[in-house]
């Protein structure tokens, strides 16, 4: 008998979420969605913490095997699916993207992530400072470009798909692309890769009707 499909625990409005929905659609990996309605406060329940004792989505039962934090959950598919190609094993491969995995749970959060926090879930942050950040993020990534197509070289990798999402909905939280002219041919790069699936977009901040 084979193996049930992996169980994936997302919310649809969740950036963190579509970082592994992404990656388990390039990887063309079978799963099922179980949808964790965070504006109830379900990650809280019991029967969720048992599963991620932070209280946070997205987190993937692989038949047993549970991974929590997306890019946690992106290295670990990479691993077990075949996704040699997404994950760099030479050591300056394996550092460029480790530094991006980085900045995806540093600058980015702090920054494009926070910022559209604000407007989507009304979170109470320092506006003009995650508008600040988000830009010199942008900055980095804008320069950075000139030298590769993807930011951690010719290929995409791990980085990509972990910074794709809050880049691309940067503008629900007020942040303009439009002084970032490589930052958007790199997502448009992203969003023509095979098997690609979007984020819903939200109609707020700068995506505002």
């Amino acid at each position: 008998m084979s193996a049930a499909p992996l169980t994936f625990y997302s919310f649809p409005l969740s950036g963190h979420s579509h970082r592994v929905a992404l990656m388990l659609s390039l990887l063309d990996v079978p799963h099922r969605n179980v949808e964790v309605d965070l504006r109830s406060g379900a990650q809280k329940r019991p029967e969720f913490l048992a599963l991620n004792a932070f209280g946070q989505v997205p987190v993937i039962d692989d038949n047993g095997v549970v991974v929590a934090d997306s890019t946690a959950i992106l290295v670990y598919l990479c691993k077990r699916y075949n996704g040699q190609a997404w994950l760099p094993e030479d050591a300056v491969g394996a550092a460029a993207v480790q530094r991006w995995l980085s900045a995806a749970s540093g600058p980015l959060a702090a920054g494009p992530a926070a910022a559209r926090l604000v407007t989507v879930f009304g979170a109470p942050y320092d506006v003009p400072a995650t508008l600040a950040r988000a830009h010199a993020l942008l900055a980095v990534m804008e320069r950075e470009l000139a030298a590769t197509g993807y930011l951690a070289g010719a290929a995409p990798t791990l980085a990509d798909v972990a910074c794709y999402t809050y880049v691309a909905h940067a503008p629900e939280g007020n942040v303009s692309l439009a002084d970032y002219p490589r930052v958007r041919d790199w997502l448009a790069r992203i969003e023509a890769l095979p098997r690609f699936v979007p984020m819903v977009a939200s109609p707020v901040g700068l995506r505002a009707a």
